[in-house]
């Protein structure tokens, strides 16, 4: 539904609906994203996580809403009374036509133009590479000295002095006074940073000072301070306001800690865990010296026992030496008695062999005799049978059969003919007799 037709001189007669769409649109594309201050009242934060509340200066007061997604990345608190300044959509809740401010962004009122200076500093010493990880300098492990830029009055400073003294009390400690906070106090804490640089008598800085607002902190935010940090010789650790406060000053120093008391922390060790550390390292130490001497006493031990007067030697080794011609003459007069004993068996089974050789040599004759026998009959036996199967295989002969008058017939196969029906009329015949062959044919 077009503006023109809603607020022509239709006679068409609107649903309230319809009515208040109409108008949530024309709003929303005719009114831009906007910045609005005014003080917060009747402030509802819903079990939803939305927030509901009126903004209001002496004159008027409209509704807003600003929903979980956005207030959950609030990190300012917001109560009824604050002033402050809202960045918003404006638009109409249909349901009731009640017009209203969506926030998407809140912030105190007054610190709009704080915010902006921060952020355009920090885009431009950013692109000039002063917070680069290259430009950082190493913190030494032991400092010989530690100097402290702030406020002599600040209670930052009795926090990093105490921790100081607890964790490694034998190091010096040098303070740079100067103001922290006020009109002209980031020129002075530029100057006590290049008074530090210029006597050089400290190993590192500690840039600190407790919390407050922004503009406590802004000093730190001015790039006086951020020069003079970033050309100073010395390595720089800041420790300035809570741990969520961060400032220019922060993001160009060597390291940033999150409190005064951190920073502290950051630039000695703990004298205790050095000192536990140099126990652990003693005992790593002697650990494997103990086990050395141990080992070496247990050595010479065994050589004590092992080392023999030069006497006792000589009786030991005398006591061996008739123990092994003890045992020589043992072991000569063993193999004399095999020896002896081996002759007496030899010599009396040569006296039964030539007894033995004459049965032997006797038998062996009556065995020959035997043997001579026995081949004559074989052979008798032998020539017999071969002559009977000779007589035998001449009956057999077939050239035998044809001379008593047989003869052979066979078709021009080579095939027998033993039976006369073989035989038809013109059949060619072969006949064999026992003085040459004849062709014959059966006439029909």
């Amino acid at each position: 539904m077009s503006d023109e037709f809603i607020f022509s001189t239709s006679p068409r007669v609107l649903q309230v609906a319809e009515l208040n769409r109409a108008i949530s649109q024309l709003i929303e594309a005719q009114v831009p994203l906007l910045w609005v201050s005014g003080e917060i009242s009747n402030l509802v934060k819903a079990a939803s996580g939305h927030w509901y509340f009126s903004l209001k200066d002496e004159q008027a007061q409209v509704r807003c809403v600003m929903f979980r997604h956005r207030n959950q990345a609030q990190d300012q608190l917001v109560g009824n009374g604050h002033q402050v300044e809202v960045q918003a959509i404006a638009s109409l809740y249909e349901a009731r036509g009640d017009f209203q401010l969506t926030i998407e962004q809140l912030r105190p009122a007054g610190l709009g133009v704080l915010y902006e200076k921060f952020a355009r500093l920090k885009q431009k010493l950013e692109s000039e590479g002063l917070f680069s990880a290259d430009q950082k300098r190493p913190l030494p492990n032991f400092p010989r000295r530690i100097g402290i830029v702030t406020s002599p009055q600040a209670a930052a400073l009795r926090d990093v002095l105490t921790t100081l003294q607890r964790r490694l009390p034998c190091v010096p400690i040098i303070l740079y006074p100067t103001a922290v906070q006020g009109v002209g106090s980031g020129e002075k804490i530029a100057q006590a940073l290049q008074l530090a640089n210029q006597r050089a008598e400290v190993s590192v800085l500690i840039l600190c000072r407790g919390g407050g607002s922004i503009e406590d902190l802004w000093a730190y935010n001015e790039e006086v301070v951020a020069r003079a940090i970033a050309a100073s010789m010395l390595p720089v650790v800041t420790g300035i306001g809570h741990e969520t406060d961060f400032t220019i000053a922060d993001f160009v120093a060597d390291e940033r800690a999150p409190t005064p008391t951190a920073a502290a922390q950051r630039v000695v060790p703990d004298r205790n865990a050095l000192m536990q550390g140099l126990r652990d390292t003693a005992q790593h130490l002697q650990r494997p010296m103990r086990n050395r001497i141990q080992n070496a006493m247990q050595s010479l031990d065994y050589l004590q026992r092992r080392l023999v007067h030069p006497e006792q030697q000589l009786q030991r080794q005398s006591s061996h030496l008739i123990q092994f011609k003890q045992r020589l003459q043992r072991s000569w007069q063993q193999a004399q008695q095999r020896q002896l004993s081996c002759y007496q068996s030899l010599a009396q089974r040569l006296r039964h062999s030539g007894r033995d050789f004459e049965r032997m040599k006797d038998r062996q004759f009556h065995l020959s005799l035997r043997l001579n026998q026995a081949l004559k009959i074989i052979q008798a036996r032998q020539k017999a049978r071969l002559e009977s199967l000779a007589q035998h295989l001449l009956m057999l002969n077939p050239e035998q059969v044809l001379a008593r008058g047989y003869s052979l017939v066979q078709d021009v196969s080579g095939n027998l003919v033993s039976d006369a029906r073989q035989l038809k009329p013109g059949k060619e015949l072969h006949i064999t007799f026992a003085a040459g062959t004849a062709r014959a044919k059966v006439l029909p």
